[in-house]
């Protein structure tokens, strides 16, 4: 029996994934619990086991592409077996779109662009059978909810888009890239129209000479922009903050603190540990100072869950972690009964395997309180946004 390959929820705060790259090929012979692919969740690089034996038959969703939980991109199925309900009548596999194109050019035909924002372009020219292709039998426009929603912001027609995903549907990428040749087609046109001669001009051979550029002229300048993709991450970190800072009634309190001491026994420690490979930082000391004020005061030590106040018996505390694409917070699980030089290990640990996007759910969820520090970059003083449903979150800046 057919083996559906799901998108499926890698992390808890998930809500779609895109495929860094599949580690199977269509045709390859695979058994449950076999890595099929990577999928980059809103956190890191998470492996996509198969769950069930056969043949990987099709590949629906190609690398770079994404699709929300659920959403079915690849079949695992007998050598003989039917999988056409599966897969649809126009769920072409990865070897035959890619075959397709090369038996035209080798015939002689002439090819057109391959992807799915050339399509989109020319998507008004299409003639009505071209455009039903992508329509239900109710005449609606087949679309994953996402590429629905992404298409309703952009404002983007959705029967003028070329789907390119099982059947013609129309998907995420599809969307992006009409909205992205849409742009560069206005931005031609725009050109185009500015090039033309005007109503009225002198005939060619008798235009007068052009007036010399002035210095503070800005003739010959471009304008333009880039339309550069969101990672998962990016993407969750923009909905994050928004969700954190418009219900959570957030507060500041700002307050200086001598850190001499903390300094010199930071040197202390460093020498004790020399030649052991070990070396603490400022920010360990603060990790440490913050995980026993959580012990001492647990009012902090809370989350709010609606109609009851969750007060923790332990101590995890996330540590923001700069990464290319954004912030990722792993969590120190018992700060508290940890010493400094045992939380500097772990926390330097996780922040290199947080850069590679090698961090397991449980490692970056389940904190209780969050620490951010920028004082590195010389930030005397800055705003940190409550990650829910934690209590608080510490800023920390420069030490002077």
């Amino acid at each position: 029996m057919a083996t559906k390959v799901h998108m499926e929820a890698l992390s808890p705060t998930m809500e779609e994934g895109q495929i860094v790259g599949w580690l199977k090929s269509e045709g390859d012979v695979v058994a449950n619990g076999d890595i099929l692919a990577e999928i980059e969740t809103d956190k890191a690089t998470m492996e996509l086991v198969a769950r069930g034996d056969g043949i990987l038959r099709r590949i629906l969703l190609q690398a770079g592409a994404a699709a929300p939980i659920g959403e079915v991109i690849g079949v695992i199925a007998a050598a003989d077996e039917d999988i056409s309900d599966i897969v649809g009548a126009g769920g072409a596999s990865s070897s035959e779109s890619t075959e397709a194109p090369a038996a035209a050019e080798s015939a002689g035909a002439p090819t057109e662009p391959s992807t799915s924002a050339a399509q989109a372009v020319q998507a008004p020219q299409a003639s009505s059978a071209e455009v039903s292709g992508a329509q239900d039998a109710g005449g609606r426009v087949k679309a994953s909810p996402l590429a629905r929603k992404l298409a309703e912001e952009a404002g983007l027609d959705l029967s003028a888009v070329a789907g390119s995903g099982p059947g013609g549907r129309v998907v995420k990428r599809d969307v992006e890239e009409a909205r992205s040749a849409g742009g560069g087609r206005a931005a031609g046109v725009a050109q185009g129209s500015a090039q033309a001669p005007a109503a009225g001009a002198p005939p060619a051979g008798r235009a007068p000479a052009a007036p010399a550029p002035q210095p503070w002229s800005d003739a010959g300048a471009t304008e333009g922009f880039d339309a550069l993709n969101v990672s998962q991450m990016r993407k969750t970190i923009a909905r994050r903050l928004t969700e954190s800072l418009s219900p959570v009634p957030h507060f500041f309190l700002t307050v200086e603190i001598d850190m001499a001491r903390v300094q010199s026994a930071r040197s202390s420690v460093n020498e004790l540990l020399a030649g052991s490979g070990d070396k603490v930082s400022v920010n360990d000391f603060v990790l440490k100072a913050t995980a026993a004020a959580l012990a001492k005061h647990p009012e902090c030590n809370s989350a709010w869950h609606d109609d009851h106040i969750r007060r923790f018996h332990h101590v995890h505390i996330g540590v923001a972690v700069a990464v290319d694409d954004g912030l990722i917070t792993p969590v120190v699980k018992h700060a508290d009964r940890k010493g400094i030089v045992q939380i500097s290990r772990e926390v330097r640990e996780m922040a290199g395997r947080a850069r590679e996007k090698r961090l397991s759910p449980d490692e970056y969820t389940g904190s209780n309180f969050s620490v951010s520090n920028l004082g590195m970059f010389g930030i005397r003083e800055f705003t940190a946004i409550i990650n829910p449903p934690e209590a608080g979150i510490l800023a920390v800046g420069a030490v002077e």
